[in-house]
């Protein structure tokens, strides 16, 4: 009888615990048994596992073998556990040596051929095999996403029999050396909207502060254009916020790609999705919209088509930048620090305050259409731009506009200052360090008292309101929010939530 032991990672929200694969094999009437909390998935490893061993002309033992997966609380799935589960019974039965199993981590799933297949999550269980000091075994196809893990040892391999001959000292592993290399990302450009000067200013000043913006105006304004040119006026992502994105979309199937690391994400679910899709679900538990848009943008087309209760998930992360899920047998945390973009027609049919095209809503269809959208969460949307149809002369004009990297010039400029001052955006400030740190002067004070009972503002949107105006300022260079700052802060405040019916 002999007991090997094989390292490798599970998931658990953004965290990739360590998991111990132990496999035992002796006597007894020929049986195949994997324990620990496994599902369905890793069951089927068994499969999957004998027949890899068989076509790779192993010898699978004809006796009793037992895989544990430690710790036995974790619930255990995919089947990223082929590939330490295979490793582990070649090494219990001597047919691979067990002296260099300490220093490496393995993750796969098997083909029956015994090719390695690729797995999620493969960035976040890289950075943490790192952190323990190990080598990271992992199919070829995703090693150009462990790669972004700085530092790691990656060992790529397309076969069970690559690994085994890197194990015995036959054939060992190249080590995956990342390109490191960022492509530059092609959004359309904001030279191409024609008039539209509020709605431009205010993408400017999201932009800069990080703040979220409602679009509000009949078809044919250009709203989804200016939503679909907001990614190319945004600051560039940090290394660090990179990493934290790219982590997030390698947990879900399909949604990272490595030639877009460094992009920021720009996710526009449609007014169908459920509330799972949007913050995340599932068993085991994966991201949703909300986090897969961590540091990037979070656009909904059409917001009041949305089921209200959908929109509701909405208030928690927008104050917190995360969101925990909890189910019956275990709880994910999931960041989802996004900017939230969003448009909207005014009224059912589209087309009130249009002077081409009459509405023919009546008040109560607009009342019961603006309500879809509740109070609350639009009290935390910090800037609204009702959009005119644009005139004739402004798409005959020949005049080019202001192209996405003058925008962006000015945006980042902004972004410094507030880094610089007080090391986060506007957007994320408290609201103690509001109160503290922008206070605008006299006159700034007075004309914000006044608004406030006018416009009914409540004390959320009063201090977003003084987010805002510093952002203002800070995009004209000023020192301190002044009376100007102010005001222009406030005519992003005027579209409300109608009374009942």
């Amino acid at each position: 009888m002999s007991v090997a032991v094989v390292f490798s990672r599970g998931l658990s929200g953004l965290d990739a615990p360590l998991v111990r694969v132990e496999a035992h094999c002796g006597g007894g009437l020929p049986q195949f048994h994997i324990v620990g909390l496994p599902d369905t998935e890793v069951k089927e490893a068994r499969d999957r596992v004998r027949a890899a061993l068989a076509t790779s002309r192993f010898k699978f033992p004809a006796g009793r073998v037992t895989v544990n997966l430690a710790p036995a609380d974790l619930p255990k799935e995919s089947g990223r556990f082929d590939l330490p589960i295979a490793i582990g019974i070649l090494a219990a039965t001597a047919q691979v040596p067990q002296r260099d199993l300490a220093k490496h981590e393995f993750a796969g799933e098997l083909g029956l051929s015994g090719e390695l297949r690729a797995i999620r999550g493969a960035l976040a269980m890289t950075f943490r095999a790192h952190q323990d000091g190990r080598a990271f075994v992992l199919p070829a196809s995703v090693a150009e996403e462990a790669g972004f893990a700085t530092g790691a040892t990656i060992l790529p391999a397309r076969t069970l029999l690559e690994v085994c001959d890197h194990l015995s000292g036959l054939a060992p592993l190249p080590v995956h050396v990342a390109s490191g290399a960022r492509n530059e990302p092609a959004y359309p450009d904001l030279a191409d909207v024609r008039g539209q000067g509020l709605a431009r200013r205010a993408l400017e000043i999201a932009a800069a502060g990080g703040h979220s913006l409602l679009l509000c105006g009949p078809p044919g304004t250009g709203k989804t254009m200016l939503a679909l040119r907001f990614p190319g006026i945004l600051p560039p992502m940090s290394e660090e916020e990179a990493l934290e994105a790219a982590a997030v979309q390698s947990m879900a199937n399909g949604a990272f790609r490595p030639e877009r690391f460094g992009t920021r994400a720009f996710r526009s679910p449609h007014h169908t999705a459920s509330a799972i899709a949007l913050v995340g679900g599932g068993s085991p538990p994966r991201p949703g919209e909300i986090s897969l848009a961590h540091h990037g943008v979070l656009f909904l087309d059409e917001l009041p088509e949305f089921d209200r209760h959908v929109l509701e998930v909405l208030r928690e992360p927008l104050e917190s930048g995360a969101i925990t899920i909890s189910r019956a047998a275990r709880q994910a945390d999931f960041p989802a620090r996004f900017q939230l973009l969003a448009a909207m027609n005014p009224c059912p049919c589209g087309y009130l305050g249009d002077s081409r095209n009459p509405c023919r809503c009546t008040p109560a269809q607009v009342v019961r259409y603006r309500s879809r959208i509740s109070g609350p969460l639009l009290d935390r949307i910090d800037l609204h731009v009702e959009l005119n149809p644009v005139s004739d002369a402004e798409l005959s004009s020949g005049s080019p506009n202001e192209s996405s990297p003058r925008v962006r010039e000015r945006a980042l400029r902004a972004r410094h200052r507030q880094l610089a001052r007080q090391g986060v955006m506007n957007a994320r400030l408290t609201s103690a360090q509001v109160d503290q740190r922008m206070q605008p002067d006299a006159e700034g004070r007075q004309l914000l008292r006044e608004s406030a009972s006018r416009l009914g503002l409540s004390a959320r949107a009063h201090h977003r309101v003084l987010r805002v105006a510093r952002t203002v300022a800070d995009l004209n260079d000023a020192d301190g929010v002044g009376r100007a700052h102010v005001a222009e802060a406030l005519a992003y405040r005027g579209l409300r939530t109608p009374p009942s019916a």
